[in-house]
Protein backbone atom coordinates (compact mmCIF):
# COMPACT_ATOMS: atom_id res chain seq x y z
CA UNK A 1 0.00 0.00 0.00
CA UNK A 2 2.43 2.12 -1.22
CA UNK A 3 0.33 5.48 -2.27
CA UNK A 4 -2.14 4.98 0.74
CA UNK A 5 -3.62 8.23 0.97
CA UNK A 6 -2.68 9.38 -2.09
CA UNK A 7 -4.78 10.79 -5.24
CA UNK A 8 -2.92 10.22 -8.20
CA UNK A 9 -3.92 12.07 -11.65
CA UNK A 10 -3.65 9.59 -14.32
CA UNK A 11 -4.28 11.32 -18.12
CA UNK A 12 -5.41 8.55 -21.42
CA UNK A 13 -5.94 6.06 -18.15
CA UNK A 14 -8.83 4.14 -20.06
CA UNK A 15 -7.21 1.59 -22.25
CA UNK A 16 -3.29 0.15 -22.72
CA UNK A 17 -0.77 1.38 -20.31
CA UNK A 18 -3.10 4.39 -18.71
CA UNK A 19 -5.36 1.96 -17.95
CA UNK A 20 -2.70 -0.27 -15.62
CA UNK A 21 -1.27 2.89 -14.16
CA UNK A 22 -4.00 3.76 -12.79
CA UNK A 23 -5.13 -0.09 -11.73
CA UNK A 24 -1.67 -0.47 -9.83
CA UNK A 25 -2.08 3.43 -8.14
CA UNK A 26 -5.78 1.86 -6.92
CA UNK A 27 -4.03 -1.46 -6.16
CA UNK A 28 -1.26 0.35 -3.51
CA UNK A 29 -3.98 2.23 -1.96
CA UNK A 30 -4.32 5.88 -3.88
CA UNK A 31 -7.24 7.63 -5.07
CA UNK A 32 -7.39 7.68 -8.46
CA UNK A 33 -8.49 10.55 -11.67
CA UNK A 34 -8.75 7.98 -14.38
CA UNK A 35 -9.32 11.33 -17.48
CA UNK A 36 -9.51 9.99 -20.62
CA UNK A 37 -11.75 11.84 -23.33
CA UNK A 38 -12.99 8.79 -25.43
CA UNK A 39 -10.82 9.44 -28.36
CA UNK A 40 -9.75 7.76 -31.82
CA UNK A 41 -6.23 6.88 -32.70
CA UNK A 42 -5.55 9.93 -34.45
CA UNK A 43 -7.08 12.17 -31.90
CA UNK A 44 -10.43 12.68 -33.24
CA UNK A 45 -13.58 12.67 -30.89
CA UNK A 46 -15.85 9.65 -30.81
CA UNK A 47 -18.15 10.71 -27.72
CA UNK A 48 -17.32 7.04 -26.12
CA UNK A 49 -16.60 7.72 -22.57
CA UNK A 50 -17.42 4.59 -21.52
CA UNK A 51 -13.44 3.29 -21.36
CA UNK A 52 -12.59 6.05 -18.17
CA UNK A 53 -16.05 4.82 -16.49
CA UNK A 54 -14.79 1.02 -17.32
CA UNK A 55 -11.75 1.55 -15.35
CA UNK A 56 -13.39 3.61 -12.61
CA UNK A 57 -16.11 0.61 -12.53
CA UNK A 58 -13.44 -1.99 -12.21
CA UNK A 59 -11.22 0.14 -9.25
CA UNK A 60 -14.40 0.40 -6.66
CA UNK A 61 -15.30 -3.01 -7.58
CA UNK A 62 -11.91 -4.22 -5.77
CA UNK A 63 -12.95 -1.88 -3.02
CA UNK A 64 -10.80 1.25 -4.19
CA UNK A 65 -11.84 4.98 -4.82
CA UNK A 66 -11.85 6.72 -8.59
CA UNK A 67 -13.73 9.14 -10.68
CA UNK A 68 -13.67 9.81 -14.14
CA UNK A 69 -12.93 12.49 -16.28
CA UNK A 70 -13.13 13.48 -19.61
CA UNK A 71 -11.88 16.43 -20.39
CA UNK A 72 -8.47 17.44 -22.75
CA UNK A 73 -5.33 17.11 -22.20
CA UNK A 74 -4.56 19.29 -24.95
CA UNK A 75 -6.23 23.10 -23.38
CA UNK A 76 -5.55 24.39 -20.56
CA UNK A 77 -8.79 24.61 -19.13
CA UNK A 78 -8.96 20.85 -19.65
CA UNK A 79 -5.87 20.47 -17.55
CA UNK A 80 -7.45 22.70 -15.18
CA UNK A 81 -10.28 21.12 -14.82
CA UNK A 82 -9.37 17.30 -14.24
CA UNK A 83 -7.01 18.52 -11.64
CA UNK A 84 -9.89 20.26 -9.73
CA UNK A 85 -11.92 17.25 -9.96
CA UNK A 86 -9.10 15.53 -7.91
CA UNK A 87 -9.43 17.96 -5.69
CA UNK A 88 -13.63 18.24 -5.67
CA UNK A 89 -13.60 14.07 -5.05
CA UNK A 90 -10.79 13.75 -2.89
CA UNK A 91 -9.72 16.92 -1.62
CA UNK A 92 -6.26 17.16 -2.67
CA UNK A 93 -3.19 15.57 -5.25
CA UNK A 94 -0.25 14.06 -4.99
CA UNK A 95 0.67 12.90 -8.07
CA UNK A 96 0.14 12.84 -11.94
CA UNK A 97 1.31 10.55 -14.58
CA UNK A 98 1.04 12.10 -18.07
CA UNK A 99 -0.16 8.94 -20.01
CA UNK A 100 -2.53 10.77 -23.33
CA UNK A 101 -1.80 10.13 -26.43
CA UNK A 102 -2.25 10.21 -30.49
CA UNK A 103 -0.66 9.53 -33.35
CA UNK A 104 -0.28 10.68 -36.77
CA UNK A 105 2.08 8.45 -38.74
CA UNK A 106 3.62 9.96 -41.63
CA UNK A 107 6.77 10.28 -43.35
CA UNK A 108 8.04 14.02 -43.11
CA UNK A 109 8.10 15.39 -46.29
CA UNK A 110 4.36 14.78 -46.46
CA UNK A 111 3.68 15.15 -43.31
CA UNK A 112 1.06 18.30 -42.72
CA UNK A 113 0.59 21.08 -40.37
CA UNK A 114 -2.25 19.62 -38.60
CA UNK A 115 -0.43 16.15 -38.32
CA UNK A 116 2.15 17.74 -36.32
CA UNK A 117 0.42 20.13 -34.55
CA UNK A 118 -2.41 17.59 -33.62
CA UNK A 119 0.34 15.39 -32.24
CA UNK A 120 2.59 18.04 -30.58
CA UNK A 121 -0.97 19.47 -28.64
CA UNK A 122 -1.68 16.46 -27.16
CA UNK A 123 1.40 14.94 -25.97
CA UNK A 124 3.98 17.90 -25.30
CA UNK A 125 1.64 20.54 -24.84
CA UNK A 126 -0.69 18.20 -22.97
CA UNK A 127 2.03 17.33 -20.48
CA UNK A 128 2.30 21.03 -19.70
CA UNK A 129 -1.25 21.76 -19.62
CA UNK A 130 -1.69 19.39 -16.64
CA UNK A 131 1.53 19.37 -14.89
CA UNK A 132 0.88 23.00 -14.27
CA UNK A 133 -2.38 22.85 -13.31
CA UNK A 134 -1.33 20.56 -10.41
CA UNK A 135 1.91 22.71 -9.50
CA UNK A 136 0.43 25.58 -7.19
CA UNK A 137 -0.92 22.57 -5.29
CA UNK A 138 1.93 21.12 -5.20
CA UNK A 139 4.51 23.54 -4.41
CA UNK A 140 1.74 24.62 -1.60
CA UNK A 141 1.84 21.21 0.10
CA UNK A 142 5.45 21.14 -0.35
CA UNK A 143 5.50 17.59 -2.21
CA UNK A 144 4.48 15.61 -5.06
CA UNK A 145 5.33 13.70 -8.22
CA UNK A 146 4.96 13.73 -11.98
CA UNK A 147 5.80 10.87 -14.26
CA UNK A 148 5.96 11.51 -17.64
CA UNK A 149 5.46 8.88 -20.66
CA UNK A 150 8.51 9.60 -23.36
CA UNK A 151 9.14 7.17 -25.91
CA UNK A 152 12.53 5.53 -27.44
CA UNK A 153 10.82 6.68 -30.55
CA UNK A 154 11.60 10.23 -28.86
CA UNK A 155 15.02 8.78 -27.48
CA UNK A 156 16.49 6.95 -30.40
CA UNK A 157 14.11 7.26 -33.58
CA UNK A 158 11.55 5.62 -35.74
CA UNK A 159 10.41 6.09 -39.34
CA UNK A 160 7.36 7.74 -40.08
CA UNK A 161 7.05 9.63 -36.50
CA UNK A 162 8.48 13.24 -36.92
CA UNK A 163 5.80 14.83 -35.18
CA UNK A 164 5.57 12.39 -32.32
CA UNK A 165 9.57 12.07 -31.72
CA UNK A 166 9.41 15.60 -31.10
CA UNK A 167 6.90 15.64 -28.83
CA UNK A 168 8.36 12.61 -27.09
CA UNK A 169 11.90 13.99 -27.33
CA UNK A 170 10.13 17.61 -25.89
CA UNK A 171 8.61 15.49 -23.05
CA UNK A 172 11.91 14.71 -21.65
CA UNK A 173 12.89 18.05 -21.56
CA UNK A 174 9.73 19.45 -19.54
CA UNK A 175 10.30 16.47 -17.07
CA UNK A 176 13.64 18.05 -16.23
CA UNK A 177 12.82 21.48 -16.30
CA UNK A 178 9.94 20.74 -14.12
CA UNK A 179 12.66 18.64 -11.72
CA UNK A 180 14.89 21.55 -11.51
CA UNK A 181 12.40 24.52 -11.17
CA UNK A 182 10.36 22.68 -8.28
CA UNK A 183 12.87 20.91 -6.31
CA UNK A 184 12.85 23.66 -3.36
CA UNK A 185 9.44 22.55 -3.01
CA UNK A 186 10.19 19.02 -2.64
CA UNK A 187 8.37 18.18 -6.02
CA UNK A 188 9.79 15.65 -8.51
CA UNK A 189 9.45 14.69 -12.18
CA UNK A 190 11.19 11.83 -14.15
CA UNK A 191 9.73 10.26 -17.24
CA UNK A 192 9.27 7.02 -18.22
CA UNK A 193 9.33 5.36 -21.83
CA UNK A 194 7.25 2.56 -22.12
CA UNK A 195 7.13 -0.51 -24.00
CA UNK A 196 4.12 -2.25 -24.28
CA UNK A 197 1.66 -3.22 -27.20
CA UNK A 198 -1.75 -0.92 -27.06
CA UNK A 199 -3.84 0.31 -29.03
CA UNK A 200 -0.82 3.01 -30.62
CA UNK A 201 1.86 0.02 -30.86
CA UNK A 202 -0.74 -2.12 -32.97
CA UNK A 203 -0.48 0.63 -36.08
CA UNK A 204 2.94 -0.42 -36.91
CA UNK A 205 2.89 -1.59 -40.37
CA UNK A 206 3.53 -5.75 -40.52
CA UNK A 207 3.68 -6.12 -44.31
CA UNK A 208 7.45 -7.05 -44.50
CA UNK A 209 9.13 -9.93 -43.14
CA UNK A 210 10.99 -7.67 -41.32
CA UNK A 211 8.16 -5.45 -39.82
CA UNK A 212 6.15 -8.91 -39.06
CA UNK A 213 8.90 -10.42 -37.09
CA UNK A 214 9.15 -6.98 -35.17
CA UNK A 215 5.61 -6.84 -34.27
CA UNK A 216 5.41 -10.16 -33.51
CA UNK A 217 8.20 -9.58 -30.56
CA UNK A 218 6.07 -6.52 -29.59
CA UNK A 219 2.70 -7.79 -28.90
CA UNK A 220 4.75 -10.08 -26.10
CA UNK A 221 5.06 -6.78 -24.51
CA UNK A 222 2.61 -6.67 -21.47
CA UNK A 223 0.82 -2.50 -20.65
CA UNK A 224 0.13 -3.39 -16.82
CA UNK A 225 4.15 -4.41 -16.59
CA UNK A 226 4.67 -0.57 -17.11
CA UNK A 227 2.74 0.47 -13.72
CA UNK A 228 4.99 -0.52 -11.24
CA UNK A 229 7.71 2.10 -11.83
CA UNK A 230 5.01 4.57 -12.11
CA UNK A 231 3.99 3.55 -8.72
CA UNK A 232 7.27 3.53 -7.16
CA UNK A 233 8.33 6.50 -8.37
CA UNK A 234 5.00 8.23 -7.16
CA UNK A 235 5.65 7.00 -4.13
CA UNK A 236 7.49 8.52 -0.70
CA UNK A 237 9.97 5.59 -1.64
CA UNK A 238 10.87 7.42 -4.34
CA UNK A 239 11.40 10.54 -2.79
CA UNK A 240 15.25 10.62 -3.91
CA UNK A 241 14.65 10.16 -7.58
CA UNK A 242 14.08 13.08 -10.22
CA UNK A 243 15.66 14.25 -13.26
CA UNK A 244 15.72 11.15 -14.54
CA UNK A 245 14.74 8.90 -17.77
CA UNK A 246 13.50 5.14 -17.55
CA UNK A 247 12.27 2.73 -19.90
CA UNK A 248 10.07 -0.25 -18.84
CA UNK A 249 10.12 -3.53 -20.92
CA UNK A 250 8.01 -6.54 -19.75
CA UNK A 251 10.24 -7.67 -16.45
CA UNK A 252 13.48 -4.89 -17.75
CA UNK A 253 13.95 -1.20 -16.33
CA UNK A 254 16.56 0.50 -18.13
CA UNK A 255 18.35 4.06 -17.14
CA UNK A 256 18.55 6.27 -19.89
CA UNK A 257 21.48 8.42 -20.14
CA UNK A 258 21.28 12.07 -21.27
CA UNK A 259 23.63 13.88 -23.34
CA UNK A 260 26.50 14.82 -22.08
CA UNK A 261 30.01 15.91 -24.38
CA UNK A 262 31.58 13.28 -25.73
CA UNK A 263 34.59 14.81 -27.54
CA UNK A 264 35.97 18.06 -28.04
CA UNK A 265 38.28 19.73 -30.20
CA UNK A 266 39.97 23.12 -29.99
CA UNK A 267 42.15 25.32 -31.59
CA UNK A 268 44.18 28.54 -30.72
CA UNK A 269 43.66 30.59 -33.85
CA UNK A 270 39.59 29.71 -34.10
CA UNK A 271 37.77 28.09 -36.68
CA UNK A 272 36.60 28.60 -39.91
CA UNK A 273 34.71 26.47 -41.83
CA UNK A 274 36.81 25.17 -43.61
CA UNK A 275 39.11 24.01 -40.79
CA UNK A 276 35.79 22.46 -39.36
CA UNK A 277 35.15 20.25 -42.16
CA UNK A 278 39.22 18.96 -42.75
CA UNK A 279 39.86 18.74 -39.32
CA UNK A 280 37.00 18.07 -36.80
CA UNK A 281 34.56 16.25 -38.77
CA UNK A 282 37.12 13.49 -39.44
CA UNK A 283 38.39 13.43 -35.83
CA UNK A 284 34.42 13.54 -34.60
CA UNK A 285 33.47 10.78 -37.61
CA UNK A 286 34.25 7.66 -35.22
CA UNK A 287 31.81 8.73 -32.78
CA UNK A 288 29.00 9.92 -34.52
CA UNK A 289 25.55 8.13 -33.98
CA UNK A 290 24.48 6.16 -36.66
CA UNK A 291 20.91 6.43 -37.81
CA UNK A 292 19.23 3.72 -35.44
CA UNK A 293 15.80 3.47 -35.30
CA UNK A 294 14.52 1.94 -31.87
CA UNK A 295 14.14 -1.54 -32.97
CA UNK A 296 17.74 -1.54 -34.11
CA UNK A 297 18.67 -1.26 -30.68
CA UNK A 298 15.83 -3.50 -28.64
CA UNK A 299 16.64 -6.45 -30.92
CA UNK A 300 16.55 -9.05 -28.09
CA UNK A 301 13.14 -10.79 -27.19
CA UNK A 302 11.22 -9.18 -23.83
CA UNK A 303 12.44 -10.88 -20.43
Amino acid sequence: MMMQGKVVLVTGAGRGVGRGVALEMARAGAAVVINDLGVSLAGAETGDVSPAQEVVNEITAMGGRAVANFDSVATWAGGQAMVQAALDAFGRIDAVVNNAGNLRDVLFHKMTEEDFDAVIGVHLKGSFNVSRAAAPHFREQGSGAYVHMASTSGLIGNMGQANYMAAKLGIVALSKSIAIDMARFGVRSNAVAPFAWTRMVSSIPDETPEQKKRVEGLKKLVPEKVAPLCVALCSDAGAGVTGQVFGARNNEIYLFSQPRPIRTAHTADGWTPQTIADRVFPQFANDFYPLHKSGDIFTWDPV
